[in-house]
């Protein structure tokens, strides 16, 4: 082969190798209305919205977030709004899918992961210091109760009593 045939051969080597991500895409499903934000990020810029029951491409996973391509945007939307698979599903197959993530409990196999979580290990916790400038962002992204209500009832969700935990027994109240 001539130089000039390999450096075609090595050309089209590359153009599959750079193209098997968008062959590899994993379809999915919306779980609920959302916006689609232009990065991974709850203040970006939003670009579009994608409706419940909506299809989807999904192009990649960050921490929290999954970059699509919906029917009239790309861009990104939290992670739990969108379920893989491309077929919609029961109601009642989508509220599982969502209590497995939401539990960290998904799967057959009942594994345990958590998105967006990181705890603070000792060392961390002593070199602490105080930031009056992370404490105002902080509360500035404090929310009313009346907003909180608000999202609740656009995310349809539902209020629900929960009863306190029984106390637990100490050896002075088991009544020997």
């Amino acid at each position: 082969m001539t130089k000039t045939s390999w450096k075609r051969v090595g050309s089209i080597a590359l153009l599959c190798v750079l193209a098997t991500p968008a062959l590899a895409q994993d379809q999915g499903v919306a779980l609920k209305q959302d916006d689609i934000k232009a990065e991974p990020f709850k203040d970006a810029a939003t670009v579009g919205a994608i409706k419940k029951g909506e299809s989807v491409s999904i192009l990649k996973k960050q921490g929290g977030w999954l970059r699509i391509t919906a029917a009239k945007a790309t861009g990104w939307v939290r992670i739990l709004s969108v379920r893989k698979g491309a077929s919609g599903g029961s109601a009642s197959s989508e509220i599982a899918g969502v209590a497995g993530v939401a539990t960290g409990r998904a799967g057959t196999g009942q594994v345990v992961s958590t998105t967006g979580v990181r705890g603070l290990g000792e060392e961390q916790l002593k070199e602490a210091k105080f930031s009056e400038e992370e404490l105002k962002k902080a509360e500035a992204a404090a929310i009313t109760a009346e907003k909180a209500k608000q999202f609740a009832q656009k995310g349809e969700l539902v209020a629900r009593a929960v009863n306190w935990l029984p106390a637990p027994q100490t050896n002075a109240n088991q009544g020997r």
